[in-house]
C-alpha cells in the first residue's frame, strides 16, 4: 500500500538544513586564524554529524515509504564519519587527510550514484545529489594532490609579522571552500521554484460526462 500520509517537511527543508550546516562549517574555517589539523577535524566532525542526523530525520519527516533508503544510506555514512572524527588520536595532519579523503570518496560515490539513479526515476532533489556527489569526489581528488609536508614561510610588511603556509592549512582551506560551495548550491536549490505536481484529469470531464 502506498504511503499517502502528508509529510511534515519537504525536500527543500532538508536542503535548507544541509546548506545551513555547510555554511557554518565554511564560516568557522574562513574566519578562524587557526587552520590546524585539530580545528579541521573538529569542524569536519561537527559538519558530518549534524548533516547525518538531519538526513536520518528526513527518512521519516520528508520521504515516503519506498523512497527513504537513499537518505538513510547517506545519513549513516555522514554520522559514521563524524563519530570517527571525534577520536582524539585522529586529530593530526595525517588523520585529517585520511579521514576526509576516505569520507569524500565513499560519500561522494554514494550520493552521485543515488542521484543518477534518482534522475532516471525522476525523484526529488536527484539533480542536487548528482552535483554534491560529484563535488565531494572532486574534494577527495584535490586532497590527494596536496603535499602534507609543504611549509612556506613568508613575511608581510603591512602586518609586520611572519606567516606559514602549510599542507594542513591548504587542506583545511580546501574543505572550507567545498563546504561554502555546497552551502550556496543547496541554498539556491532550496529556494528555487519547483514544478507543480501533475494533476490527473477526471475521465468524466474529458469525455464530456457520463452517458
Amino acid at each position: 500500500m502506498p504511503d499517502a500520509s502528508p509529510r511534515t517537511f519537504e525536500v527543500r527543508h532538508l536542503q535548507m538544513a544541509r546548506a545551513l550546516f555547510a555554511a557554518i562549517a565554511a564560516v568557522m574555517i574562513t574566519f578562524s586564524i587557526d587552520h590546524s589539523a585539530g580545528v579541521g577535524v573538529a569542524v569536519f566532525s561537527g559538519f558530518t554529524v549534524a548533516t547525518g542526523l538531519v538526513l536520518l530525520l528526513a527518512v521519516w519527516l520528508v520521504f515516503r515509504a519506498g523512497a527513504r533508503w537513499p537518505s538513510m544510506i547517506l545519513g549513516l555514512i555522514m554520522l559514521a564519519a563524524g563519530m570517527i572524527g571525534s577520536i582524539p588520536t585522529l586529530r593530526t595532519t595525517e588523520g585529517f587527510f585520511i579521514l576526509v579523503m576516505v569520507w569524500a570518496f565513499i560519500a561522494g560515490a554514494a550520493e552521485l550514484t543515488l542521484g543518477l539513479v534518482g534522475r532516471r526515476q525522476d525523484t526529488p532533489a536527484a539533480r542536487e545529489a548528482v552535483f554534491v556527489g560529484a563535488l565531494t569526489l572532486v574534494l577527495a581528488v584535490a586532497l590527494i594532490f596536496i603535499d602534507r609536508g609543504y611549509n612556506l614561510e613568508y613575511y608581510i610588511d603591512d602586518a609586520q609579522r611572519s606567516f606559514s603556509l602549510t599542507g594542513i592549512t591548504i587542506g583545511v582551506g580546501v574543505f572550507g571552500g567545498y563546504a561554502a560551495i555546497v552551502a550556496v548550491y543547496l541554498g539556491i536549490a532550496a529556494f528555487s521554484p519547483r514544478p507543480a505536481p501533475a494533476v490527473t484529469a477526471d475521465p468524466a470531464h474529458t469525455t464530456g460526462g457520463t452517458a
